[in-house]
This record gives C-alpha cells, sequence and structure tokens, in this order.
C-alpha cells in the first residue's frame, strides 16, 4: 500500500524527468505498480482510511511521483451524481490525440500530493480532450474527457513529462484572466 512517504516531493529529481513508455506484456511489477497507485487514490477519498493512514486526498497519482520513472497514471474521480459509476482508470502510455481550442482552469487552482504548499494561481488547460492509452492487459482505449477528468489527466499526464502544474502559472500576474477560458467551479 503507497502511504503518504512513498510519495516524492517537488525538487526530487524524478518529477523533472521524462518518464519511458512501459511496454507489454507487463511485468508483475508493474502491474503491481498500477493497482497500488489506483488504490492509494481510491484510498485517499475514504475519509476513515484516510484518517487511519494519514492520507492526503487526491484524485489522480502518477508513476514518477512514487519515483518510478515510467508513463503511467491513475485517476479515481467520483461523479456528483450518485447513480453514475466513478471514472477510474489506469493509464498506460497515455496520449492525447486532440483537444479542444477552448480552455479551462479550476477556480480554486491546483493542487498536487507531490506539493507541500499552497500555489496560488490558475492553471490553464484544454477544455475537452481525446485521450488513447492502455490498461494493465495492454488492450488500448480511447476516451473523451471533460471538466474535471480532463484538468486531472492532463495534470498527470504533465508528470510523465516533468511538469509540475505551477509551471503553466503566469508567476507575475498568477490570476490573470485566460483568454478563452471558462473557469470550472469545483464542488
Amino acid at each position: 500500500m503507497i502511504l503518504m512517504n512513498d510519495i516524492v516531493r517537488e525538487g526530487h529529481p524524478v518529477l523533472r524527468k521524462v518518464a519511458k513508455e512501459v511496454t507489454f506484456p507487463l511485468i508483475d511489477e508493474d502491474k503491481k505498480l498500477c493497482e497500488e497507485l489506483l488504490q492509494y487514490i481510491i484510498n485517499s477519498q475514504d475519509f476513515e482510511v484516510c484518517e487511519r493512514y494519514d492520507l492526503r486526498p487526491g484524485i489522480g497519482l502518477a508513476a514518477p511521483q512514487v519515483n518510478v520513472s515510467k508513463r503511467v497514471f491513475a485517476l479515481h474521480i467520483e461523479d456528483d451524481d450518485e447513480d453514475k459509476e466513478p471514472l477510474s482508470f489506469v493509464a498506460i502510455n497515455p496520449k492525447i490525440i486532440s483537444h479542444s481550442v477552448e480552455r479551462t482552469y479550476l477556480s480554486s487552482g491546483e493542487g498536487c500530493l507531490s506539493v507541500d504548499r499552497d500555489v496560488e494561481g490558475f492553471v490553464p488547460r484544454y477544455s475537452r480532450i481525446t485521450i488513447k492509452a492502455f490498461d494493465v492487459d495492454g488492450k488500448e482505449f480511447k476516451l473523451r474527457l471533460k471538466g474535471l477528468p480532463a484538468i486531472a489527466f492532463q495534470h498527470e499526464l504533465d508528470h510523465l513529462n516533468g511538469v509540475m502544474f505551477y509551471d503553466h502559472i503566469d508567476p507575475n500576474e498568477p490570476f490573470k484572466e485566460i483568454p478563452g477560458a471558462v473557469p470550472f467551479e469545483r464542488d
């Protein structure tokens, strides 16, 4: 089980490297990594588990954040509509294959499990993206994402490219209006 101590923090060199593609079939070590990344995110959204293991809640976690420089991340996002299943998957060798012209950003700003401080400012992201990735069985899948899932996917993909979310914030004007962007309000 991944704990907060297993998550590397900003300044660690692995967070600035471009992660390596994963080959199939997955070796046992990579299967375990995929399982543990997703399990951390699910656990971190359970208040009791968070309290017991002192976890910080998150909706995504990338392999470089646990000091593994491989192109893998997990997302788990509960839908506001309780009748809908959460969006929950592991993405191996993920890519954005198309995106909207329209931009968005979290009006409350982004956070990161590898960053122990509040970093204020707007992080411009594409409003809608179409992605391709592989699952643990090596099957390619394609998804259209918008809103929070699109933002989270782009945040985690950045980790695989050695980019931190605050790299996108204008250092001189962190709350500068982003042309053509519609803010995304998170509940």
